[in-house]
């Protein structure tokens, strides 16, 4: 508690009605010098410091819920792409392996064969690595 400053004659010089509430583990702090009473304004004080402790939550939830959101969307940007149709070429590109073919009405219509080979090549030449990497060779 402390004197409220500002006109209200006498008795402000008088009592401590002043009350300053601060949460210890964040450092957030409310004041309240509005009423007369001491026990009026810590209520109002912790009622406001209620709130701030409520959107300092909820802001930092949101935050959060961006940031993993962002990570999960991506940027859109064409090193995120797995794979590219395009009609007027006739062409298929295959980002994650850079293979390029140029039938890409024979896979839409299901010749899906060497794609899928050369899917499992690759798989199985990554997995190759990832197997001399973890026996050091």
């Amino acid at each position: 508690t402390y004197r409220a400053s500002g006109a209200g004659g006498q008795h402000i010089n008088k009592t401590d009605s002043a009350v300053r509430v601060t949460h210890l583990p964040t450092g957030i702090t409310a004041e309240c010098q509005d009423g007369r009473s001491q026990h009026s304004n810590k209520a109002k004080a912790l009622q406001v410091l209620t709130a701030r402790l409520q959107e300092k939550d909820r802001s930092e939830r949101a935050a959060k819920e961006a940031a993993t959101r962002k990570g999960l969307i991506g940027s859109g940007d064409r090193s995120d792409r797995i794979r590219t149709y395009n009609f007027p070429q006739g062409r298929i590109t295959d980002h994650r392996i850079n293979l390029t073919l140029y039938k890409v009405l024979q896979v839409m219509e299901g010749d899906l064969d060497e794609m899928v080979h050369a899917l499992q090549v690759a798989r199985g030449t990554e997995l190759l690595a990832e197997l001399e990497q973890r026996n050091g060779t």
